[in-house]
């Protein structure tokens, strides 16, 4: 298949070289709920080398609104186990693992050591904090997305030198909010879609990463804003 890439290799500025390093990048995903799902689908359809996909939950009808990897007859199951399905269905040619658990202080470690860069498709303080510290200590890129009503932010943290998560938002006083809230539907489409370009644009080196700088959206508004760290 090697017209597959060919509408990306045509680029000046990606070509055939960053390509090939995209192939063998191994990019490790931490949840593939309404992030992971464009995540997943945009760097497996770009080549990427090796996907890891962690997440410890199954597929719920209330997921469908947004997490466009699954469908209705999935409701029940695994998602690293419907996720794998569809993208090997998408792109034969890419290797994948799957963690069918959460990403937690005790496998942490162990899992980001395999990858070269990390990607945020959570939901919660309390696992961006983790993935900070782990990204930070192995010297891998965390790539940071995350989501709320119309809102999303998007960042690239442990970069080349650059800022860190909990520079941005210290952990002093931060606490989770289980109150359950809601998300416009594409919402998480658009700024998954952005932390793929970021993780592509990490591993092959082309473009300007958002080391140092956090991209925040207004998808209500459709006004954008970005902020130096």
């Amino acid at each position: 298949m090697e017209s597959r890439y060919v509408r990306q290799q045509m680029l000046p500025s990606f070509g055939v070289e960053a390509q090939e390093k995209l192939s063998e990048a191994k990019v490790l995903l931490v949840g593939v709920g309404g992030l992971g799902s464009p995540i997943a689908l945009y760097l497996a359809a770009a080549g990427v080398g090796r996907l890891g996909l962690v997440d410890a939950d199954i597929v719920s009808e209330s997921n469908l609104q947004r997490q466009v990897l699954y469908a209705e007859s999935e409701v029940g199951c695994l998602k690293v186990e419907c996720a794998q399905r569809r993208l090997s269905a998408l792109n034969s040619q890419i290797r994948m693992d799957v963690y069918p658990s959460r990403f937690t202080e005790e496998n942490a470690v162990s899992l980001l050591s395999r990858y070269d860069i990390i990607v945020d498709g959570c939901d919660n303080y309390e696992t961006r904090y983790l993935m900070d510290e782990v990204s930070c200590c192995l010297g891998k890129p965390y790539i940071y997305g995350s989501v709320g009503e119309f809102r999303g932010q998007v960042s690239v943290f442990n970069y080349k030198g650059g800022a860190r998560y909990s520079d941005l938002f210290p952990k002093e006083g931060v606490s989770d909010n289980k109150e359950l809230k809601g998300v416009l539907g594409p919402v998480p489409g658009v700024v998954g879609t952005l932390e793929a370009i970021e993780c592509i644009k990490v591993a092959t080196g082309v473009g300007d990463s958002l080391t140092g700088r956090l991209l925040s959206i207004d998808l209500f508004t459709m006004e954008m804003t970005e902020f130096s760290i």
